[in-house]
C-alpha cells in the first residue's frame, strides 16, 4: 500500500488586537456587568433594609420582654413584705432599729431601686437610702392611695404609680398598706428600677421610648422627649442626634428615607405592647450599615467582573501564540496518525484474512447444526407414529388371537395410515427450509382436533385420561396444512398426557372458539410449567434423559407462526397449564390458498 502523509492545511495568519467578536465579547461583558450591579443594587438595598427593620422590631420585642419581667419580679416584693411578722412587730412596737438592714440585704437580692416603710402618719421610718429617713411621705398620692385600695373581699391590693421626679424623669414604684385586722399599720414602697434599661438603650443608635397609657412618653433615650407625646416629641425643632444620623443616610437610599419621616412616621417607626397597663414601646431606627453592606457586595461583584474582563484580554493577547504552537502540534499528530494508519491498514488486512477463514468455518458449522436439527426432528416427529403403530399391532395381535379378524382389519386399516403419515412428515421436513404455503388449503379445525384425538386415543386409553372436548356445531374454517396442524395438536396432547403422569384423575380440556381469531385451548390439570419463560426455547424440556429432546414446542411454535398465528403457554391459578392455538379465520369457506 503507498504511503499516505497528509499534509496541515496552511496556518491562518496572526493578527493584532481583538477580532470583531472579540470586541462584541468585551461589550457585552461590559452590558452585562452594569446590568447585574444595577439589579444587585436594587435588590440588595431592598434585601438589607427590611433584615435592618426585622432586626429593630426583634431588639424592640426583647427590651418590653425585660420590661415585663422587671415589673412582674418587683410587684411580689410588698405582697410578701405586707405578711412579714417582722415588719408588723416592728410598726406595731416603734422600733425600726434593724428594719433598714434588712430591705438593703433585700434590695440587692430583688434588685429594686428603693424600698421605704411608712408609718400611719406617712413617715418613713425605715429605708434602703437613710437620708430619706423621717421625711414626711403622708401627703403624696401613692401613700394616700395605696391605704384606700382595698379588694371585694376586703384584702389589700398592690398600687402602682409613675410619679413625676424633680431631678427629672420619672419613677415607677408599687404600694402596698399593712393592715392587721381592720387597722391600718403601715404602707410598704417598691420603687422599681426601670431607669437602667433607658441607660443600656442610650448606647444605640435607635431612638427608643416607652409610652404609657395616655400616651406620654415615660422612659427615652432621648431626655428631651420624657413626658410629651410622641408627636410633640417629633415636632421639636431641635431632631435628635439618632433622628438626624438616620435622616442623612436614608436620604441617600435612591429616596426611600425622606417621605418617611415628613409623614411624622420617622425615619423606620418599630412598635411592640408591654403587657403592662396598656404600655407601648416605640424605636425609631437608622439604616447605619445598610449601605455599607450594598457596597461591599457591589465591590466584589465589579471585581469579578474586572478579573473576568482581564482574563478575556488575556487569552487575546495568546491569540497569536497559541495559533503558532497549535499548527505545530497539528502538523506532529497528523505524522503520527500517518503512522498509525499505516499500521491499522494492515492489522486491518490481516483481520480480513482470518474472517474469510472463520466465515468458511462458521458456514460449515451451520451446515452440520442443521443437519443435527433435521435428525433430531425426524426423530421426534417420527416417535409418535411408531408409538402408535407399536399400540396398533399389540392390539391386532390380541384380536388374531381372539379370532376378531374384522376388528384386526382396522387396526391394520390405522397402521396403514400411519406409515402414510410417516412419509408424509418426512416430505415436510425435507421442505422446511422453504416454508412455503402449496399445501395450504380450507379446512375445518374441528376435523384436526378429531385426527389428533384418534391418534392418541391409545395413549389416552393406556394412561385413563379424561379429555373433556367443547368443539361448536358450526364448522370453523381456518386456511392451513392439516398434516401439520394435526401434529402441532397431537405435540400439545402428548405433553398434557405427560404433564398428569403423578395426578390420580388425569383429564385434559380441549375448547375450540371461534370470535375475531379461531382459539384452541388444550388445558391439563398436571403440575404445570416450571420456566415458562424458556417453554418454546429449542432443546428445553423438563422430561428425563431420553424421553425428549425438546424440540416439539418449538417446531410447533413454528409451525402456528407459519400459518399466520400465535402459540402461547401458561399456568392455570387452580394448578396445571393451558396451551393457546391462536389462527386467523376465513371468512370465506370457498376462498382457495393464496
Amino acid at each position: 500500500m503507498s504511503d499516505i502523509t497528509p499534509t496541515p492545511a496552511s496556518a491562518a495568519p496572526l493578527r493584532l488586537g481583538l477580532p470583531p467578536w472579540g470586541k462584541a465579547i468585551v461589550g457585552l461583558l461590559m452590558i452585562v456587568a452594569v446590568a447585574v450591579v444595577w439589579v444587585m443594587d436594587d435588590w440588595l438595598s431592598e434585601s438589607f433594609t427590611v433584615d435592618t427593620r426585622n432586626r429593630a422590631q426583634l431588639r424592640l420585642v426583647l427590651y418590653a420582654g425585660n420590661i415585663e419581667a422587671e415589673l412582674q419580679r418587683t410587684q411580689v416584693v410588698p405582697i410578701l413584705l405586707s405578711r412579714d411578722p417582722v415588719l408588723r412587730e416592728a410598726l406595731r412596737s416603734g422600733n425600726y432599729t434593724t428594719i433598714s438592714q434588712i430591705f438593703i440585704s433585700l434590695q440587692q437580692e430583688v434588685g429594686a431601686a428603693s424600698i421605704e416603710l411608712l408609718d400611719t402618719a406617712g413617715r418613713v421610718v425605715a429605708a434602703t437610702d437613710r437620708n430619706r429617713l423621717g421625711t414626711q411621705r403622708g401627703n403624696e398620692a401613692l401613700f394616700v392611695d395605696s391605704r384606700r385600695l382595698v379588694d371585694a373581699s376586703g384584702n389589700n391590693e398592690t398600687l402602682f404609680a409613675v410619679q413625676a421626679r424633680d431631678s427629672g424623669g420619672y419613677g415607677f414604684a408599687y404600694a402596698r398598706a399593712i393592715r392587721e385586722g381592720g387597722q391600718i399599720l403601715g404602707v410598704i414602697t417598691v420603687e422599681v428600677d426601670l431607669a437602667k434599661f433607658e441607660r443600656s438603650w442610650s448606647g444605640l443608635l435607635d431612638a427608643v421610648a416607652l409610652i404609657d397609657s395616655e400616651g406620654r412618653i415615660i422612659l427615652s433615650t432621648q431626655p428631651r422627649w420624657r413626658g410629651r407625646t410622641e408627636a410633640e416629641a417629633l415636632s421639636m425643632r431641635d431632631a435628635p442626634t439618632a433622628i438626624e444620623r438616620a435622616l442623612r443616610y436614608t436620604a441617600d437610599l435612591a429616596g426611600r428615607g425622606p417621605d418617611a419621616f415628613l409623614s411624622n412616621e420617622a425615619v423606620l417607626r418599630s412598635e411592640t405592647r408591654v403587657q403592662h397597663r396598656g404600655w407601648r414601646l416605640i424605636s425609631y431606627t437608622t439604616y447605619d450599615g445598610v449601605r455599607e453592606k450594598v457596597n461591599g457586595v457591589l465591590a466584589l461583584v465589579i471585581m469579578g467582573f474586572a478579573i473576568l474582563l482581564a482574563m478575556v484580554f488575556y487569552l487575546f493577547s495568546r491569540r497569536a501564540w497559541s495559533q503558532s504552537a497549535r499548527l505545530e502540534q497539528e502538523s506532529l499528530e497528523l505524522r503520527q496518525l500517518n503512522l498509525r494508519l499505516q499500521r491499522e491498514i494492515a492489522a486491518r488486512e490481516k483481520v480480513q484474512k482470518e474472517l474469510n477463514v472463520a466465515e468458511q468455518t462458521l458456514a460449515q458449522s451451520s451446515k452440520l447444526a442443521v443437519l443435527g436439527e433435521m435428525s433430531a426432528a425426524v426423530s421426534h416427529e417420527l416417535n409418535q407414529p411408531l408409538a402408535a403403530m407399536k399400540t396398533y399391532l399389540a392390539g391386532a395381535r390380541l384380536l388374531m388371537t381372539r379370532r376378531r379378524g374384522e376388528e384386526a382389519l382396522v387396526s391394520f386399516q390405522r397402521i396403514d395410515d400411519l406409515i402414510d403419515r410417516m412419509g408424509a412428515i418426512t416430505r415436510q421436513l425435507k421442505s422446511f427450509a422453504r416454508k412455503g404455503g402449496d399445501a395450504f388449503e380450507p379446512l375445518d379445525l374441528r376435523d384436526c382436533v378429531t385426527e389428533a384425538l384418534t391418534m392418541m386415543e391409545p395413549r389416552l386409553r393406556e394412561r385413563r385420561v379424561l379429555v373433556v372436548r367443547t368443539l361448536p356445531k358450526e364448522p370453523v374454517t381456518v386456511m392451513g396444512d392439516r398434516l401439520r396442524l394435526e401434529q402441532v395438536i397431537i405435540n400439545l396432547m402428548r405433553n398434557a398426557v405427560d404433564a398428569t403422569r403423578a395426578v390420580n384423575a388425569p383429564q385434559i380440556d380441549l375448547i375450540l372458539t371461534q370470535g375475531d381469531t379461531v382459539t384452541l385451548t388444550i388445558k391439563d390439570n398436571g403440575t404445570g410449567i416450571a420456566d415458562i419463560g424458556k417453554v418454546f426455547e429449542p432443546f428445553y424440556t423438563s422430561k428425563k434423559a431420553g424421553e425428549g429432546v425438546g424440540l416439539g414446542l418449538a417446531i410447533s411454535s413454528g409451525i402456528v407462526a407459519d400459518h399466520g398465528g400465535r402459540l402461547t403457554a401458561r399456568n392455570l391459578p387452580e394448578g396445571g397449564a393451558a396451551f393457546d392455538i391462536a389462527l386467523p379465520v376465513l371468512a370465506n369457506a370457498g376462498q382457495s390458498a393464496a
